[in-house]
């Protein structure tokens, strides 16, 4: 399976996610937590963020609310790239922002929230 397919099979997984991630953007926006709220995508035990989505025998996976400044605290994004990152993230009115960790590695994907 290539990469292309294994994306668009993630995202046919997420597709019931999106609402609560949606609504759990907002919240983070709304509350002025971050202007750059990050969902972690995973299946392994982390320590990272708030727990949203426990996975289950219906969810292949779990996902944590986190934000920009968590991923910068925590060293995944170097102070110093964060300025770098800002500038790719996408509007979250419109996209959501996912931190990947899957068999292919860690990434991150915008995804349209519709």
């Amino acid at each position: 399976m290539s990469q292309i397919d294994k994306f668009l099979e993630l995202e046919k997984e997420l597709q019931p996610y999106k609402k609560i991630l949606s609504q759990a953007s907002d919240v983070i926006l709304n509350e002025n937590v971050s202007k750059y709220p990050i969902f972690v995508v995973h299946q392994q035990e982390i320590e990272m963020g708030i727990s949203l989505i426990e996975a289950g025998s219906k969810l292949k996976w779990s996902v944590n609310a986190s934000t920009l400044e968590e991923f910068v605290s925590k060293e995944i994004i170097f102070m110093d790239k964060a300025k770098e990152f800002i500038e790719t993230y996408k509007d979250p009115e419109t996209h959501l922002c996912l931190f990947i960790l899957s068999e292919l590695g860690a990434q991150f994907v915008f995804m349209p929230r519709e």
